[in-house]
């Protein structure tokens, strides 16, 4: 099995979490901060900590075969990197934001006007797409100070609880694209056996926190009911309880299912719900 080299962010909003998701997939190492790089000791992988915009020209140039980053990134640099996987996590809108007290109104409204972001060339596009003329100032860093210092009329930038433009005087105007963390790799990469393998075990991590596991009691006179309502993974494990008439059912259910299908098990007669997070879910 080839040894492999994946990039994450040193430090960030995707760092923690993307630390988190290779630990759950089973691998030990140390998230040296202090450090550029960290071995995983069971597994064929080296860590590569980095800055957000380097991890996806890393990747291109084979320096690191893998690659976690916000979806942002990649379409700001146009780099050429196969995307692998959605992680569902580091959720974001890219935003144009205007001041509380601006007179824009709709989209049309910024033609002739100044926004200032970090993201010129994802702008450019929208902008584009909607056949505004704008100018752009790129500004590196905290581009929300920009209308107060009188540098644009509006900016453009990621938003994820909307916290930051609150405390600056600024209000969302328009989204511009929906960003999340995604994993990447080198051109061909895919085919590589411990490729496959840590694929697996992403998806694995993935697809249990979308799951519950789900025991319940029923009577098996309502037992079709229950079943029908959960098919399960496959379908359902039914165990008999020693009490007459009774089973007890073992099923997972997807989490965005999980209130409107405890209802239902409810109405339909199930009694001691107990409801668990699973770990790994292994297709």
């Amino acid at each position: 099995m080839s040894s492999l080299k994946i990039a994450i962010q040193k430090s960030g909003r995707l760092n923690e979490k993307s630390v988190e998701l290779l630990k759950n997939c089973g691998l030990t190492f140390e998230n040296y901060k202090s450090s550029l790089i960290s071995s995983v000791s069971n597994f064929p992988l080296e860590i590569l900590f980095l800055r957000d915009d380097d991890i996806p020209e890393y990747v291109q140039d084979g320096i690191a075969d893998l690659g976690i980053v916000g979806e942002n990134v990649i379409s700001e640099t146009g780099v050429n990197v196969h995307f692998l996987q959605r992680l569902g996590f580091g959720k974001c809108t890219l935003k144009i934001a205007i001041p509380n007290e601006s007179e824009l109104v709709q989209i049309n409204d910024l033609e002739g006007r100044a926004i200032a972001t970090s993201y010129p060339n994802i702008l450019k596009k929208y902008l584009s797409d909607n056949q505004i003329n704008a100018t752009i100032r790129t500004i590196s860093g905290s581009v929300e100070i920009s209308p107060g210092l009188g540098l644009s009329d509006a900016i453009c930038d990621i938003v994820s609880t909307g916290g930051t433009l609150k405390s600056n005087g600024l209000k969302p105007f328009a989204d511009v694209m929906s960003s999340e963390a995604i994993l990447i790799g080198k051109n061909g990469i895919e085919e590589e056996e411990a490729v496959k393998e840590l694929m697996q075990r992403i998806q694995s991590v993935l697809k249990a926190k979308e799951t519950k596991y789900v025991v319940l009691n029923v009577k098996r006179e309502n037992l079709q009911i229950i079943v029908d309502l959960l098919p399960g993974v496959k379908s359902p494990t039914v165990v008999p309880l020693a009490e007459e008439g009774w089973v007890a059912v073992h099923t997972a259910i997807q989490e965005r299912d999980f209130w409107e299908k405890i209802n239902k098990l409810k109405a339909a007669g199930a009694q001691g719900i107990v409801v668990m997070p699973i770990e790994k879910i292994i297709m």
